[in-house]
């Protein structure tokens, strides 16, 4: 089935920087809008960055300045990167797509399965 796998969490000291990169596989058609949100422990999945098929993003108020979306639609990705991080930027990032498939022809809101940012010194 379709698929997107994260990479690219770890460690990282307070105003340092992580990229994560998001790859969805399997029978795709098309790829509309993705998007990366974010859980810390006891709290709510929050979005951080999405970007459309055309390039237009938009990002949360906390991360805007510091973060990049972008995607590579030649490859299925799409990637986030994260400078001068906080501490409160500590999370599980999870990959977000709207995906249309191929045999048979669905559309599908796709998550991955996480990859962890800590942001500690």
């Amino acid at each position: 089935q379709v698929q997107l796998v994260e990479s690219g969490g770890g460690f990282v000291q307070p105003g340092g920087s992580l990229r994560l990169s998001c790859a969805a596989s399997g029978r795709i058609f098309s790829l509309n809008v993705m998007g990366w949100y974010r859980q810390a422990p006891g709290k709510e999945r929050e979005l951080v960055a999405r970007i459309t098929g055309g390039g237009i993003t938009n990002y949360a108020d906390s991360v805007k300045g510091r973060f990049t979306i972008s995607r590579d639609n030649a490859k299925n990705t799409v990637s986030l990167q994260m400078n001068s991080l906080k501490p409160e930027d500590t999370a599980v990032s999870y990959c977000n797509a709207y995906v249309i498939t191929t045999a048979p022809i669905t559309a599908l809101d796709l998550w991955g399965q996480g990859t962890l940012v800590t942001v500690s010194s």
